[in-house]
């Protein structure tokens, strides 16, 4: 009777470890596959960047940052982008949105948008959020 519980019991630990290997096994693999739709998605999107702005390609690195940040990381764009990713929450949970709407709920954070008031200068602005 002894003997069979420790065999039991060996069999539970050996069926433990090959579930903990699966585990193992399984994240890996969805790892793999999450690094596989970035770079995909990277590319994707790079190369239709790329076709629409065709003047970018022999930027430097720098160069392409400058540029973006002095065009992309606008408070304009910021809006926009605001837009899509809340079209976006309203197709994923129409309900989140709805409590949303009735002011039930906070909004998702974003950074609080301050129009240039007096002639002030948008890229002054820009430099001193980010900095």
């Amino acid at each position: 009777m002894a003997q069979s519980k420790i065999e039991k019991i060996a069999s539970i630990e050996e069926e433990i470890r090959q579930l903990k290997e699966r585990q193992k096994l399984l994240k890996q693999q969805h790892n793999l596959q999450e690094r596989k739709d970035r770079t995909k998605r990277l590319c994707k999107r790079m190369g239709l960047f790329e076709s629409m702005l065709p003047g970018t390609i022999p930027l430097t690195d720098e160069q392409f940052q400058i540029f973006l940040e002095q065009t992309v990381a606008t408070e304009q764009s910021r809006r926009i982008l605001d837009g899509l990713t809340a079209q976006n929450a309203a197709a994923a949970n129409p309900q989140g949105v709805q409590a949303a709407a009735q002011g039930n709920t906070a909004p998702a954070t974003n950074p609080v948008i301050r129009e240039p008031q007096n002639g002030e200068d948008e890229d002054r602005d820009e430099g001193a959020a980010q900095g």
